[in-house]
């Protein structure tokens, strides 16, 4: 018990946020505390130590012999105390949190709307900050501690990045009903002949459909790019453009006025499109946070069952 004495017990939660991070901000992004709050608990803990815990290698920290011993006992005895101390139940009438979003104007459209109706009647502490970012920012935003959800399609998250399907859409194309057939749609041959939209946050994206073209040594002509789902089936009518998008996306059937909706060419196949939010491996334990994601994923199995694949 001497040790304990000599020992501020918040050094032990600064500690392992910092060896499981092995990054200072990060680590104070996850304490909710400032970055120099941070370097300073890191020197206290150095000096207890006798130990630099952490060092600097090609730009990056990482856990010195000692720290690396030091992880497995400390997980243990910060869950015994954890489990001692008893987390209060949570309740969300009752809470006070702001929680960071990205998604795409597809998914607000598409769950939003039920979310934040849920969260202001079983929540009204609850705030939401929502942005738009490509995939790529979002699972370095959720790593770096910037988000603490974020909404999109993602088939090769890091490690620490977990997932779960909302749910599944697929394919479908559009384009001005005068320029294709009535009876059928267009061959692979005239599919890749017109110029095409394509939705994406990055004009250079390469994106779940230019993917397959590519495994079959195909491409095709993007003659516009732009980040905004809805505005895309805008711009069809009264041109020879194609547009190839998650079904779910179209919008009011308004918007289908003088287009033609049909299936992708045959010739290929394009995979089914799960729908996912993810979050980081450090906020599992997170209540608020699991809240709000059961909420999301039971306003998604409602938009499920309002719109069957």
């Amino acid at each position: 018990m001497d040790e304990l004495r000599r020992m501020d017990l918040n050094l032990l939660l600064t500690l392992y946020a910092l060896l499981t991070e092995k990054h200072v901000t990060r680590a104070a992004l996850r304490l909710h505390k400032s970055q120099p709050a941070v370097s300073h608990s890191l020197a206290q803990l150095r000096e207890h130590f006798n130990d630099p815990l952490l060092v600097r290698k090609d730009g990056k920290l990482e856990l010195t012999t000692r720290s690396r011993g030091l992880i497995q006992p400390l997980t243990e005895a910060l869950s015994s105390l954890n489990t001692l101390l008893g987390a209060p139940q949570f309740d969300p009438l009752q809470a006070r949190r702001s929680f960071r979003l990205s998604l795409s104007d597809y998914a607000a459209r598409l769950v939003l709307p039920s979310l934040v109706r849920f969260v202001r009647e079983h929540a009204p502490g609850f705030d939401l900050a929502i942005s738009q970012a490509s995939r790529d920012a979002m699972l370095t935003q959720l790593v770096d501690g910037e988000l603490d959800l974020a909404l999109g399609v993602f088939p090769d998250p890091p490690q620490e990045i977990q997932i779960e399907t909302l749910f599944v859409d697929d394919f479908i194309c559009l384009a001005d009903k005068t320029t294709i057939p009535e009876r059928r749609g267009l061959s692979l041959k005239e599919w890749l002949d017109r110029p095409h939209v394509m939705v994406a946050m990055r004009p250079d994206a390469n994106d779940e459909i230019d993917r397959v073209l590519a495994s079959k040594g195909m491409t095709r002509r993007i003659a516009v790019a732009l980040p905004h789902w809805s505005a895309a089936v805008e711009l069809l009518p009264k041109t020879d453009l194609v547009l190839t998008i998650a079904r779910r996306a179209v919008g009011p059937q308004r918007l289908l006025r003088g287009l033609r909706q049909f299936s992708p060419p045959t010739e290929f196949h394009l995979p089914k499109i799960a729908y996912q939010q993810a979050w980081h491996a450090r906020k599992d334990n997170d209540p608020a946070l699991t809240w709000l994601r059961q909420v999301m994923m039971s306003g998604c199995n409602s938009v499920n069952e309002d719109h069957p694949t």
